[in-house]
């Protein structure tokens, strides 16, 4: 049977990978990846690093309501290679696994939506939108 949590848990949830990604002397990362998103937190392998972008810090303007939590405006930069990014992972200032997030372009599902997922050496990366939903079944 799914569990439900009510929606002072929900936010509590999402308000711990926020404290996760301030942790440390600065702000946090977002490192966007091709392939397939290996386990949890497991070691990149195959996977080709993409662009790494920048948390602003702290990394949200105000706690999660409602079961959703929304990012600051994350500081876009150059892609380093070329290729489609289909997943990112956050990290605190140190290096440290927060979370594996989707990423799709804008409009799409993901929980992190750039504006394009094509991206290209050199390229801009630009995430239009950064917003984690803790749902119930």
């Amino acid at each position: 049977m799914p569990v439900g949590l009510s929606t002072d848990l929900r936010n509590d949830r999402l308000d711990l990978i926020a404290t996760a990604i301030d942790a440390g002397a600065g702000a946090g990362t977002l490192k966007l990846y091709t392939a397939t998103q290996p386990a949890t937190g497991a070691a990149i392998t195959t996977q080709t690093l993409l662009a790494t972008l920048t948390f602003a810090d702290p990394c949200v303007a105000a706690p999660a309501a409602a079961g959703v939590l929304e990012f600051d405006a994350i500081v876009g930069d150059d892609a380093v290679a070329d290729g489609t990014a289909t997943w990112a992972r956050a990290a605190d200032s140190d290096g440290t696994f927060v979370a594996d997030f989707d990423v799709t372009v804008t409009g799409g599902s993901g929980a992190i939506k750039l504006n394009t997922v094509t991206l290209v050496t050199g390229g801009p990366v630009t995430v239009t939108s950064a917003v984690l939903t803790e749902g119930n079944p």
